[in-house]
């Protein structure tokens, strides 16, 4: 049995971020709750205009950035991505299907390039390296080995964990499950995931 868990998908992170550091309120179905460390606001300015479009399109963003962290990696893809010629379309085409959608796809890193972005994350991988488990039988994956293998013979490969709050857990496809970290932590909680999973 092999279950790769994401603990720092960079595309979703980004979107977390710009989510709560320039106040935008998307709609829509099985969004993420807000994050455990709030943000400090952006020091870059948006006019209202802009944060209704960047609303409006963060749902569809962060939907489809979600979907590619839960897809199994081709392991040839890296092997291909090098044996390209820099500047390429191919070299391009490839760097798309690895890094998947982002929000610099349709808007440019210019939000992205903001010092309460950098605090944010720095703080939060601080965090993360503190927080993790020494050894495999502290991982919430061998704590709850009893529902993990029902969730696996059911196709689950890959679990996906973005630092919001609450419980919060989402089927992504048929090998990949959403959830947040302190559904993860709390073996109730990732107990009631993984038996959602597939159902």
């Amino acid at each position: 049995m092999i279950i790769t868990v994401e603990d720092r998908p960079s595309a979703l992170l980004e979107l977390l971020w710009l989510r709560e550091a320039y106040g935008l309120h998307p709609e829509g179905d099985d969004l993420p709750p807000l994050l455990i460390h709030t943000p400090d606001p952006a020091e870059k300015t948006v006019d209202d205009a802009t944060r209704e479009k960047w609303a409006g399109a963060w749902t569809r963003i962060w939907h489809a950035a979600a979907a590619h962290a839960g897809r199994e990696r081709d392991p040839q893809l890296l092997e291909r991505l090098h044996g390209t010629a820099l500047g390429g379309a191919e070299r391009m085409a490839l760097l798309s299907e690895l890094v998947g959608p982002t929000w610099d796809d349709e808007f440019g890193r210019d939000a992205l390039e903001d010092p309460s972005y950098r605090r944010w994350a720095e703080s939060s991988m601080e965090e993360f390296h503190a927080s993790r488990p020494r050894s495999l039988a502290d991982s919430p994956e061998h704590r709850d080995l009893e529902a993990l293998v029902p969730a696996w013979r059911a196709g689950l490969t890959q679990i996906v964990v973005i630092p919001c709050q609450g419980e919060h857990a989402r089927t992504l496809n048929s090998n990949a499950l959403l959830v947040t970290e302190g559904t993860r932590a709390d073996s109730d909680r990732y107990r009631r995931a993984l038996a959602a999973f597939g159902s």
